[in-house]
C-alpha cells in the first residue's frame, strides 16, 4: 500500500470511528420544582383559596381565625406556599412562633389545619405524591405553632 492509500484509509478509520462515538449528550432540563409542578401562581392561590374556606367551615379552628384579616392571611399564605415550593415568591409576613404566640394552638387543632389543607390540595387535583412532599415542607412549622 502506497502512502496515499495508507493515509486515505487512517482517514476514513478516523472519520469511521468518529462516527461510532455517542454523540455529546445535551445537558438534561432541570426537573420541574413543586412550584411548577403545582401548577405556579394561580393554582398555589386556588388551593389557597379553597384552603381558607375549608377552614372557614371547620368548627374545630375556625374560632381561631375570628378577627383575622382573611386578604392578609391569603396574601401571606400565598407567599409562604409560593417560597417554599421554590417559587420566585417571598414571604413577608412574622416568623411563626411570633405570629402564633399566645394564641393557645393544640396539636389537635394543627392537625385540623393539616387535613383541611389536604382536602384543598385533593380539591384541586394535586397528585399523592405531591400532597405528600407539601405535607412534609410545612410539618416543621408545628413546634413554633402549636403552644399546648
Amino acid at each position: 500500500m502506497n502512502r496515499f492509500h495508507r493515509g486515505l484509509a487512517l482517514g476514513l478509520f478516523a472519520l469511521g470511528a468518529a462516527a461510532l462515538l455517542p454523540a455529546r449528550a445535551e445537558p438534561a432540563a432541570p426537573a420541574p420544582t413543586l412550584y411548577q409542578q403545582l401548577g405556579g401562581a394561580p393554582a398555589i392561590a386556588k388551593v389557597i383559596d379553597d384552603f381558607v374556606g375549608i377552614v372557614a367551615a371547620d368548627s374545630r379552628i375556625n374560632f381561631q381565625f375570628a378577627k383575622t384579616d382573611i386578604p392578609r392571611l391569603k396574601q401571606l399564605l400565598r407567599e409562604q406556599f409560593g417560597q417554599a415550593l421554590g417559587g420566585p415568591e417571598r414571604y413577608s409576613g412574622r416568623d411563626m412562633k411570633s405570629s402564633h404566640a399566645g394564641l393557645g394552638i393544640t396539636n389537635a387543632q394543627f392537625n385540623a389545619l393539616a387535613e383541611n389543607l389536604y382536602e384543598a390540595l385533593n380539591r384541586n387535583g394535586v397528585p399523592y405524591r405531591v400532597q405528600n412532599v407539601i405535607l412534609a415542607k410545612l410539618a416543621p412549622l408545628q413546634p413554633d405553632v402549636v403552644e399546648r
